[in-house]
């Protein structure tokens, strides 16, 4: 079996750590940081929209030139301009100098994290691409539970400038982890367009794109809903963190072993269910069930999601295919937060943890309809 654990790989997936704890170091802490600049809530929402928005417009873009120009000087520059953006927020003094920067913070996002993603997909060995997804995406999963925490208690405990600084140390560790790792390549050829957008993968990110529009308002409302039940909503993120540590690495071996379909399909059950369960919970005990099946779900469907992707690509648009990937899973997070806020606002959070039900049914039959039959075709042909 060819071996998964390079030290190529392992650099770039401790980079991808510190990168991610910076980025959501400033998750919980830059709404207080608006509001203490003079912005409105309306303009906490915009600032999040810009970066995602500005993400989502350069991450094709990126996802082209990867392929033609090799992924090591957009993981450099993309890097420095993240570090760089992280800095600049010490200089923001106003609504409009913010929404500037929160456009150049996303697109450093968009170049560093589609190369980042690319280049480690390009390291580990097909047999084992569940596998290797599974523990990449680990260092997601603690940068999730590690990052908010450690952004809340800077911000608390020193100062937004100190929280600033961190997250600008955490992205130079980033940048010398990843500089440190050997990337294969095989550029295309230079006479070919650069394609903005990998048509071979279309069933598959719009499936991706309906599961997000749920995790977009996991994210943005559960907390609301845990203090409108009186429970601490660190444990609904807690449990689900936990989960996927531990579920992440298993689903990943199931893939490689009896192919994406096997885990995707009761996967994608277990996150419907999952948020059934949070609709009807009342306090602790169902937002905890709710959080581990949640995990469970979303935990083992997104790696082999990822997986899936690359093995419908060619070897030579691995680069523009995860950046379609990703650019569904940037449009799924920031619509479904937005328009998961209007049914909050105009009915209740159980109506919202049922429409994102609905969601997730949705991108359980587009993947059962269209990306299974693609994936099976894919297997016979191999």
């Amino acid at each position: 079996m060819e071996r998964l654990w390079t030290k190529s790989f392992v650099l770039m997936t401790a980079g991808m750590l510190f990168l991610f704890i910076a980025f959501y170091s400033l998750l919980p802490t830059l709404p207080q940081f608006i509001k203490q600049i003079g912005g409105t809530e309306a303009q906490v929402g915009l600032a999040t929209g810009a970066f995602m928005l500005s993400a989502v417009i350069f991450r094709p873009l990126v996802g082209g030139l990867l392929d033609r120009f090799g992924r090591r000087p957009f993981i450099l520059w993309g890097l420095l301009l993240f570090a760089l953006a992280m800095y600049m927020y010490n200089w923001v003094g106003g609504i409009v100098v913010l929404m500037g920067l929160r456009i150049l913070h996303g697109m450093s996002w968009a170049f560093s994290t589609t190369a980042i993603i690319t280049a480690t997909t390009d390291m580990i060995p097909a047999a084992r691409r569940g596998e290797g997804m599974g523990w990449f995406s680990m260092a997601m999963t603690l940068a999730m539970a590690i990052g908010p925490m450690f952004g809340i208690w800077v911000a608390q405990n020193l100062s937004y400038h100190a929280l600033f600084l961190f997250a600008v140390g955490l992205s130079a560790v980033s940048l010398l982890l990843t500089f440190g790792a050997k990337m294969p390549f095989r550029p295309q050829s230079v006479g070919r367009r650069i394609e903005l957008f990998e048509k071979s993968v279309l069933p598959v990110t719009v499936s991706v794109f309906f599961l997000y529009i749920a995790y977009g308002g996991i994210t943005a409302f559960v907390a609301l809903f845990a203090d409108s039940i009186q429970v601490n909503s660190g444990a609904f993120f807690l449990a689900y963190a936990a989960t996927l540590a531990l579920i992440r690495p298993i689903a990943g071996k199931l893939s490689d072993r009896h192919g994406e379909t096997f885990v995707i399909v009761p996967a994608l059950v277990i996150t419907i269910l999952a948020l059934i369960v949070l609709s009807f919970a009342t306090g602790l005990f169902g937002v905890l069930v709710s959080a581990v099946l949640y995990g469970i779900g979303f935990g083992s469907a997104q790696p082999a999601l990822q997986a899936a992707t690359i093995r419908l690509a060619r070897p030579d648009r691995t680069g523009v295919a995860n950046a379609s990937l990703l650019t569904a899973t940037d449009l799924g997070i920031g619509l479904g937060a937005i328009m998961l806020g209007w049914v909050s606002q105009y009915t209740s959070y159980q109506v919202l943890f049922t429409v994102s039900a609905v969601s997730v049914a949705i991108s359980l039959l587009l993947f059962a309809f269209f990306v299974k039959r693609l994936l099976r075709t894919m297997a016979f042909a191999s």
